[in-house]
């Protein structure tokens, strides 16, 4: 394993989930007056979160679970969705099959966000806001759920081969020194620390894993993170060989952060990568 702690690092504050009986539920939506957004109480630890540019060579999707990658894009504005599509997609799409030698890439959602403070993640108020709890957004149940609603026609076939789940997420406006990304090394989660949870939107629950603390856990970042260069994060995937499979991730405060710093602004791209079998 990298020697992370010979790495510069910061110390900061993640939000886990503290442990709980009944099953965890998060709202994807603003809730009715009183009602709360989630049943999970949160569970925060200070941890050091290390450099991992000096590693940046050594990162790789199946040790780790994560990479720091150069890809200068073409798109002009980020937040133009119609650009995203038309520029965005088919750049990442290749970007991201050379990268793992995928056979087919399908990218099925992207999402900006801002940081405004005080306002949620969820707000029908603004943009999407930075997530600030540890998470990974599929389980080994939902990823290829994800499959089968998007690709019906030839899920069963595809599900025959390795199937992932990777996010491609990078600044609008760089260098991003506010909200930065928090990364776990998937080989220091152990299977116990994900639980999974619903994410309840208004006609459909999705599941995804909420993260309890373990204090194995080895966190990254990259400070600084560069409008031409993305993080890949592995969200989900198949294969059972002990490479990494879930990647828990969170934004975090970042004490050396100067206070005039530019608000984050973020893109993340969802995609499914599939493998023949």
């Amino acid at each position: 394993m990298t020697a992370y702690e010979t790495l510069p690092h910061v110390e900061a504050r993640l939000n886990y989930m503290a442990p709980m009986a009944e099953r965890p539920r998060y709202l994807a939506y603003d809730p009715e007056p009183g009602e709360p957004r989630s049943n999970m109480t949160y569970d925060a630890h200070t941890v050091p979160i290390y450099d991992m540019r000096p590693i940046q060579r050594e990162l790789d999707l199946d040790r780790e679970g994560f990479a720091l990658v150069e890809q200068r894009s073409a798109v002009k504005d980020f937040w133009d969705d119609d650009e995203v599509r038309r520029v965005y997609y088919p750049e990442a799409e290749q970007f991201i099959k050379e990268h793992t030698g995928a056979s087919r890439v399908f990218i099925f959602d992207h999402l900006q966000r801002r940081r405004i403070p005080g306002l949620q993640d969820y707000s029908r108020n603004g943009p999407r806001q930075p997530a600030t709890r540890v998470h990974v957004d599929h389980t080994a149940r939902s990823g290829p759920q994800r499959v089968r609603d998007l690709l019906p026609d030839e899920a069963e076939e595809l599900l025959k081969g390795r199937v992932q789940v990777i996010n491609m997420w990078r600044p609008i406006r760089g260098p991003l020194q506010d909200a930065p990304l928090a990364l776990c090394d998937a080989r220091t989660v152990a299977p116990g620390d994900l639980v999974a949870s619903d994410l309840v939107y208004k006609h459909r629950v999705g599941e995804t894993y909420s993260v309890t603390y373990n204090p194995a856990h080895r966190w990254c970042y990259a400070p600084e993170l560069r409008r031409d260069e993305a993080l890949l994060l592995k969200i989900m995937d198949s294969k059972t060989d002990g490479r990494a499979r879930f990647m828990p991730h969170t934004s975090f405060t970042d004490p050396t952060t100067p206070p005039d710093a530019f608000p984050r602004e973020s893109i993340e791209l969802r995609t499914l990568v599939f493998h023949p079998a």
